[in-house]
């Protein structure tokens, strides 16, 4: 039996579908799921994160944005190896739960059908079922390509994070257009304050997003004027060029939202660090 030494990280999309399942998803994120998480991964997570979606800007639908917040993790091992799958207890993943996300249709029947998945299972589900996918993204410990912003500190001031995946529908001309087209427009803009991205693991989970890329801008406002106003003559990738005007990929980001383009926008402050600080579901009273 051997195991695999693998500094990473990853970054896991939660979504909430409807407003009335946000404090049912929080109750079970809180009460159930990160009790269960820290059991299983305290050994080898050096780092288990919340970060709460901040709201969803103008126009921010098209560019895939999920509302309900990122889950951040630091791991010193890959856990998807043979020799880490047998857990004497299993995780708690309600079929629920994937209603609540948006990973199944939002009916009593597809509740039933996904009844008896595992966690691992359930986190498979969506994308391949015409619902969204489950973004579950492994990168290296550390950005691999710093665009823009180098040197930036705290001082700087409070940052409004724009963090999304991509996932090409053709890997070599995206990458080309991202690198050719992308980069550059983005370098350029003076409201953005910091450009890093990192490609993306597809041999840990099976993600197949290609890359994780994270911008910062002062506010929503800045945000707008770069990705949205500014970006309406940018040169198409060549998959996007014959697209009718009202299809999705017409314009920018030319991909389809929540299946080819995923993320959310977000403070620079964990909302809880689970290893270090939290203490339960605790009620007021």
């Amino acid at each position: 039996m051997s195991f695999e030494y693998r500094p990473m990280r990853s970054v896991i999309y939660v979504d909430c579908v409807r407003e009335e399942y946000r404090h049912l998803l929080q109750h079970w994120v809180y009460a159930v799921h990160v009790p269960d998480s820290i059991s299983k991964f305290e050994p080898y997570c050096s780092k288990y994160a919340f970060y709460n979606a901040l709201p969803v800007p103008p126009e921010g639908e098209r560019f895939g944005t999920r509302r309900m917040q990122m889950t951040e993790h630091y791991w010193t091992v890959n856990e998807m190896t043979p020799e880490m799958s047998n857990n004497i207890f299993a995780e708690r993943m309600p079929a629920d739960v994937l209603r609540w996300q948006g990973m199944i249709p939002d009916s009593d029947e597809a509740v039933a059908a996904m009844a008896n998945l595992d966690g691992d299972e359930a986190r498979a589900s969506g994308g391949d079922n015409g619902m969204p996918p489950f973004v579950f993204a492994h990168v290296p410990m550390n950005w691999q390509d710093d665009y823009k912003g180098a040197g930036r500190t705290v001082d700087d001031g409070p940052n409004y994070r724009w963090q999304f995946v991509l996932r090409w529908p053709d890997e070599e001309a995206g990458e080309k257009w991202f690198n050719e087209v992308f980069v550059p427009y983005f370098q350029g803009r003076p409201e953005v304050n910091r450009f890093v991205s990192s490609k993306i693991y597809h041999d840990v989970v099976g993600c197949q997003f290609h890359r994780l890329v994270e911008m910062w801008f002062d506010g929503p406002d800045e945000w707008y004027a770069a990705a949205v106003e500014g970006t309406k003559d940018m040169a198409k990738p060549d998959w996007a060029k014959a697209a009718p005007e009202q299809a999705p990929q017409a314009k920018f980001p030319f991909l389809k939202s929540n299946h080819n383009i995923v993320g959310m926008f977000l403070t620079d402050m964990a909302a809880c660090d689970n290893l270090k600080q939290y203490r339960g579901y605790l009620t007021m009273r």
